[in-house]
């Protein structure tokens, strides 16, 4: 049985090199010991350990954190900026990049690329908009090597395909199949892998390379679209 799941946790160190320029899988989990780092929306920044974290259909309502004085902070979404949380247990397995430095031009500067180097999920206030409302919720980051451009958000409600898991416990997702996405300067969308194909020249207007040469888009396609979108972008 050890040596099963040690040959199941070396095929998912090799199945996480093959996504290397793919999106970081999203966290669920938070370490209640290692340090957060959360920056306010007033520009006060805060480090600590978490407490909890309350969240109403798969979004954070509040975030309770306590800082090295022993202070305790309760911050709701419209509180924070963004954040750096620390993956909990197997939740930080093969979380450490080191793809980062691939995309240096296509960083957005604001994003600490070391926290997300260890393996942190990063997190910011967006605007996002749901049917005809648009309002500003706390979103996780899945493409914070290449989002200056095109940015890529977990969805938490997101359906996946097949995973790998060892004992019951799941190491890698399969390709969710939708994401809140967002243009630069403008608010976040929900994408579906169901309606990729219609939605691919609205989605990538300003790049007719993309569009012209993608006569059959793929959903798995998505992060590469973005790199060739970024690159159109950067070339303007």
């Amino acid at each position: 049985m050890m040596k099963k799941t040690l040959l199941l946790i070396m095929l998912f160190f090799a199945f996480t090199a093959t996504k290397a320029q793919d999106l970081i899988a999203p966290s669920y989990g938070f370490s209640h010991s290692k340090t957060a780092y959360i920056t306010l929306a007033d520009g006060t920044e805060l480090s600590g350990t978490i407490r909890d974290i309350d969240r109403d259909k798969g979004l954070i309502e509040f975030i309770k954190l306590q800082d090295a004085a022993g202070k305790k902070h309760k911050l709701k979404p419209e509180d924070i900026k963004y954040m750096y949380l620390p993956p909990s247990g197997l939740d930080n397995l093969g979380k450490k990049l080191d793809f980062i430095s691939d995309f240096k031009q296509w960083n957005d500067d604001k994003l600490n690329q070391e926290y997300i180097k260890e393996g942190y999920a990063y997190f910011e206030t967006a605007e996002v908009k749901i049917k005809k409302k648009t309002s500003k919720l706390l979103m996780q980051l899945l493409n914070p090597a290449f989002s200056k451009e095109f940015k890529i958000y977990c969805d938490p409600y997101a359906k996946e395909t097949a995973s790998l898991g060892v004992g019951g416990v799941k190491f890698v997702g399969g390709d969710a199949k939708s994401y809140y996405v967002a243009k630069k300067n403008a608010p976040a969308f929900l994408l579906k892998k169901k309606e990729y194909k219609k939605e691919f020249p609205t989605l990538w207007e300003g790049c007719d390379q993309l569009i012209s040469s993608t006569p059959e888009p793929k959903w798995t396609d998505l992060t590469k679209h973005a790199i060739t979108f970024s690159e159109c972008a950067e070339s303007k």
